[in-house]
Formats: C-alpha cells, sequence, structure tokens
C-alpha cells in the first residue's frame, strides 16, 4: 500500500498564506525537504528534531485521521511540508480527497513535478529569494509549470521577502513569468516561542513591504499578504 511520511495532521483552521489565505482548512504537514532555508520555519520536518513523530500513513489513514478531528467540518485540505512534491505516493491520499469533492491547495518552492499535482485545485509555487540560502534552478521550475500546464492545473507564485535583495529577486520572477498570478508575502525572521510584541513586530514589516510594493511600477499586478496565522498565534505548531 502506498505510504507517505506524515509529521502532522491538524485543524480545522485557517490558511494563513498564498492565494488562499483565510480559507477554512485542514492541515496535512509532510515530512522531508530538499531544501533548508535559512529562515524556514518549518525546518521540524527536515532537521530531524522530530522524526520519531513522522508516520508511515496510507491514504485511507489520512483522510480518517481528518475525519476524526473534525467530522462534517471541513471540505478544504491543505497538503504542506517540507516539501509534499518530493512524495509520489502522495497520489493515493489526493485520489481519495478528490473522490469526496474535497477542495486540495499544496505549496512546494518548484523543484518537483509529480502527476497528482494536476488534480490540485490551487498549487502555490514558492521560488526561495537570495535570503534563504538557496538558489533557483529555473530548468527544474519551469519543468514544473510545464507539468502543471500540461493538466490544466490552477497555479501561482508566491515569493517571501525579507530585505530589498528578496525584493529584487521577487521582481524579477514575476517579470519572467509575468502570465502567473503573483503574490509577495512578508517574511517572518522572529522564529521559536514567545517573540515578545511578535504581531506588532510583524506588522511594521508588512507596512514596510506594502510601500516598497506601492513605489515599484513593476509590481502592479502583485498582491501583497501578511502571514495570518503568524498575526494570530505567533510561531505555535499544529494551528
Amino acid at each position: 500500500m502506498m505510504r507517505v511520511p506524515v509529521l502532522e495532521i491538524f485543524g480545522p483552521t485557517f490558511q494563513g498564506e498564498g492565494a488562499v489565505i483565510g480559507q477554512k482548512t485542514m492541515f496535512v504537514r509532510t515530512a522531508g525537504c530538499d531544501y533548508s532555508c535559512s529562515w524556514c520555519d518549518s525546518a521540524f520536518t527536515w532537521d530531524g528534531s522530530q522524526k520519531d513523530r513522522i508516520r508511515m500513513m496510507t491514504g485511507e489513514e489520512i483522510l480518517a485521521e481528518l475525519d476524526g478531528l473534525a467530522p462534517n467540518n471541513y471540505s478544504h485540505v491543505t497538503i504542506s511540508g517540507g516539501n509534499p512534491a518530493l512524495l509520489k505516493n502522495m497520489s493515493g491520499f489526493v485520489e481519495l480527497a478528490k473522490e469526496r469533492n474535497i477542495q486540495m491547495a499544496v505549496e512546494t518552492q518548484g523543484t518537483v513535478f509529480q502527476e497528482w499535482m494536476k488534480d490540485i485545485d490551487d498549487v502555490t509555487i514558492s521560488p526561495k529569494p537570495p535570503s534563504s540560502g538557496m538558489v533557483t534552478d529555473y530548468g527544474k521550475l519551469e519543468k514544473v509549470m510545464a507539468g502543471l500546464d500540461a493538466g490544466g492545473a490552477c497555479y501561482n507564485f508566491k515569493v517571501v521577502v525579507f530585505d530589498e535583495q528578496d525584493f529584487e529577486y521577487a521582481a524579477h520572477i514575476h517579470q519572467k513569468y509575468p502570465d502567473v498570478a503573483f503574490y509577495l508575502q512578508v517574511g517572518n525572521p522572529f522564529l521559536g516561542d514567545n517573540v515578545a510584541d511578535h504581531t506588532n513586530k510583524l506588522l511594521e514589516r508588512y507596512n514596510n513591504l506594502v510601500d516598497m510594493t506601492m513605489k515599484d511600477q513593476r509590481m502592479n499586478d502583485a498582491r501583497v499578504l501578511p502571514q495570518l496565522h503568524t498575526l494570530l498565534w505567533s510561531n505555535k505548531q499544529g494551528v
């Protein structure tokens, strides 16, 4: 039976990022990533710190746990990570969810394409900016886009911005692929528990990103987002 490494399943909650921000959703967070971003807020999915929590689960088991957490109280699932696009076997869960008419979203950095991604309602491709320490492989990125295009999937770009260099990178992505819906999201450098005055710190950074975007004609079609869940719950895991 097809199994995938699942680190946590939780909800109902609200999607805090990307094109479906504010959507009531359940989360299935998978383990493993092909990146190691310097500011990753989910490093526990790949750094080994929570490896004892990883469960190898079938699609049936994932769906049963979702139903147990929120019986008759969800119609949307977000597949998160790590990078869930690494997992070919996620197709088992996606097929079962689609049979139930459950809407789905997924986020990936755009390095790997899987056939099951064609069946996802909202695919967020989030290439990582210079502050992450990662380097974008545009060949891989365009293979992912080609696979999604071939399947008629709905996808968008989201770039997290921490500084002016990141903003320039975001502008480059937006200009290189102008026909793809584009989102800017403020970065959260304040990781860890019990961050003092976290919400106000994030709102100040969000305000700065809004100002940068308003002044830049390259971003006329961009949408500027906060991290909604971080404003509400700081860095708490599992919400």
